[in-house]
């Protein structure tokens, strides 16, 4: 028996963990109480995950389809036979439509997939690596914070918890979304009585310990913002030396919020105007104060908006790269991050040429284009588009990995009606999923503790190793493993992206410039830099002035409101008043358990054990009226579905707004017989739409939209 440190991977926080190890199987996951992450604590998913690592439904061997698509009938084949197969289809494809025609896609989180399906595209000469979710999830918050100061800092690395005396958590719940996150934030409330403040449209565990709960309209945050900036200038909270030194823009943005009065903000956000100015003094007044958003106010319609306003906040108060502020990242020197391969360093992006014909290098050029201000993808609303329309040329073949866009993608039913079209799909995954039920080859990778990798995705100051501790016991290879084992098999794709022959070979590339093998590093299980503050001063802010960007010129020259602006969603009570009538409610969707990562996690027992049904949240009075009970099944449809709906079972609570029901997300049933496996019976997905898109980064409105609820 023997204990050896690694890293979890059961979702995006990477936590460090201890497993006891014996005769070759894993018996046990604690946490590691040394890791800087997590310092021992580990969730739910994390605990359980030896029920992931040997579920008998676990893929074991490649499996290639042996029947028409979605009929369900495989042929267990070798590696070899299936990486030759799918190369000389890929060779076909590419010799009649172009290398173009290919894309890969994969969905959220670090596992090694998110490299493996860049570099792939990249060396098979295509720039079309479409994301599930990014367009709704982390680059609205990159492109708005880039275009601002020139780096990210408010999402999970940038937040010094541990030194803030005011907190303000803003459509994120990181007791659930990121728990290392959450146990910092009750832990600055509980031993330093941190000031807490909370914007959920939900009362969230955190919400019903802060100071100040705001119980915003969902798809508001943008207009909430911007009344609260309106009150940190027209009371002189800023910091006054901060924005003459470092901002630039601060006499438009003052007339800018001058429409944002509290009165008119109020009637917007159904927030009281006593308490958006009591949460702005707060914030504004009571030093270092961080500022925590996530993905809710990226769903919507006015998603880069709002977080240019929260950016902004940041600015205004002094709160930038200070203890106890948001953080700027510090590099490991010598380490290449994973980032960097997949494009967020220009030194290994695709040639100009290949870029400017990804689609959608032109309609989002932040996202998609030359300018891309993050790593540049395919948004998926788009991909969906050219999939039907064949514009502006044809998708013919996809690898996916890391992803379920059948069940995670908005509009669910066309995803897969268009999905089945494709003449070579293949699919990357743990498990049978809806989306794997309709690929050509499904193919079997290890889990996190069959790896050896780099961890850096949202460490600020740090780097750590992720080490294999149990041998696959089947045919499963990792997923970088699979990207170079196909490149190996055609002549034509470029090897410059992926140059190694071997993982290991990768891992100790990556490591080299610190002086240490990746063996080594393991060993030593992270590597950090010491904290370093105001690093601004020494090498200015990454924008094109060097200062924060107040009125941003990188929106101006693009040809965006240069300053934050906010549009009411395009289906709410305000902005179609008639179509409320018949859709009364407010949707807002997405809100996670902590025992699932969005679409993972359902065949688990303990944790399906522990949430065996999708959710919807109404309040008693709302249900009431409607004679729903607790624990009907209940339908429900929003005018965007054309005539579809969907059954959640009905939790009664009055931690929501009476006017607002909350929708969990990305059901579907394992148990249930394929292809569908039941994604379209209890999946809100399938009642969202892709239309209208934001203009910045073409987000979509998953929370704020109307509906009806019935027994």
């Amino acid at each position: 028996m023997k204990t050896l440190r690694t890293v979890c991977q059961a979702c995006h926080c990477e936590c460090g963990v201890l497993v006891t190890v014996e005769r070759g199987r894993a018996l046990n996951i604690q946490g590691d109480p040394d890791h800087p992450m997590n310092r021992g604590a580990t969730c739910i998913k994390g605990r359980s995950y030896l029920e992931t690592q040997y579920h008998p439904d676990r893929l074991k061997y490649p499996l290639k389809r042996a029947g028409p698509r979605g009929e369900g009938k495989w042929e267990q084949v070798s590696w070899e036979k299936a990486l030759t197969e799918i190369a000389a289809k890929l060779t076909s494809l590419k010799d009649s439509f172009g290398p173009e025609s290919f894309a890969s896609i994969h969905g959220t989180g670090p596992r090694s997939s998110f490299v493996a399906t860049h570099l792939m595209a990249s060396a098979l000469r295509s720039p079309n690596v479409v994301s599930v979710d990014c367009h709704i999830c982390y680059e609205p918050s990159v492109i708005a914070e880039k275009a601002t100061m020139g780096e990210s800092v408010m999402i999970e690395h940038g937040p010094d918890y541990p030194s803030a005396n005011c907190i303000v958590l803003w459509g994120g719940n990181p007791e659930t979304s990121h728990p290392p996150l959450g146990t910092q934030v009750l832990l600055a409330k509980k031993q330093r009585s941190a000031k807490l403040i909370v914007i959920d449209p939900r009362r969230t565990h955190l919400a019903s310990l802060a100071d100040l709960w705001l119980q915003v309209r969902p798809g508001t945050d943008g207009a909430l913002a911007l009344g609260m900036i309106n009150t940190v200038i027209s009371e002189n909270l800023y910091d006054a030396e901060f924005v003459e030194r470092w901002c630039l823009g601060f006499e438009q943005l003052k007339r800018r919020a001058m429409d944002f009065t509290l009165q008119k903000v109020s009637e917007i956000t159904w927030v009281p105007a006593d308490k958006i100015r009591e949460a702005a003094r707060m914030y504004a007044t009571t030093k270092p104060a961080v500022l925590h958003h996530r993905v809710a106010v990226e769903h919507n319609i006015n998603s880069t908006q709002t977080c240019r306003a929260l950016s902004i906040l940041l600015a205004l108060t002094g709160n930038i790269d200070i203890e106890g502020g948001n953080l700027l990242r510090m590099q490991v020197p010598g380490y290449i991050g994973r980032g960097a391969l997949y494009g967020n360093d220009r030194s290994y992006r695709m040639d100009a040429a290949s870029e400017q014909h990804r689609i959608g290098a032109s309609d989002y050029p932040l996202v998609s284009g030359l300018d891309a201000l993050g790593f540049p993808f395919v948004v998926s609303p788009l991909w969906i588009d050219t999939l039907s329309t064949g514009q502006p040329y044809p998708i013919k073949s996809m690898y996916c990995a890391g992803g379920n866009p059948v069940v995670n993608c908005q509009d669910t039913k066309r995803v897969w009606a268009l999905l089945r079209k494709l003449d070579l799909f293949v699919v990357a995954d743990f498990f049978m999923t809806p989306t794997a039920e309709l690929a050509d080859y499904v193919l079997p990778v290890k889990t996190w503790l069959e790896r050896d990798e780099c961890c850096d995705l949202i460490y600020n100051n740090y780097i750590a190793a992720r080490q294999k501790v149990v041998d696959t016991s089947f045919a499963a290879l990792d997923d970088l493993e699979i990207a170079i084992g196909l490149v190996r098999k055609l002549p034509w794709a470029d090897r410059l992206f992926l140059p190694w022959e071997s993982v290991a070979e990768h891992n100790d590339w990556a490591v080299k410039g610190t002086g240490l093998s990746f063996a080594q590093f393991s060993q030593t299980g992270y590597l950090s830099e010491p904290m370093q503050y105001k690093k601004y001063e020494r090498r200015a802010f990454q924008t094109p002035s060097g200062k924060v960007e107040l009125y941003s010129s990188i929106f101006e020259k693009h040809g965006y409101d240069p300053l934050p602006s906010y549009r009411e969603p395009a289906r709410s009570p305000a902005s179609t008043p008639e179509l409320a009538k018949e859709y009364p409610l407010v949707l807002t969707t997405g809100a996670r358990h902590i025992e699932y990562f969005h679409s993972e996690g359902r065949q688990i027992p303990s944790l399906r054990k522990s949430v065996p049904d999708p959710e919807l949240e109404v309040h008693p009075e709302t249900a009431a009226c409607c004679g729903i009970m607790e624990n009907d099944w209940v339908w429900v449809e929003t005018p965007e579905a054309r005539g579809q709906k969907v059954k959640l079972k009905a939790v009664l609570t009055d931690d929501i707004d009476r006017r607002v029901v909350h929708a969990r997300h990305a059901w579907w049933f394992p148990e249930t017989p394929g292809p569908e496996h039941g994604c379209f019976d209890s999946n809100i997905s399938v009642l969202l739409s892709n239309e209208p898109r934001e203009e910045i980064c073409c987000s979509v409105a998953t929370r704020g939209t109307l509906c009806r609820i019935y027994k």
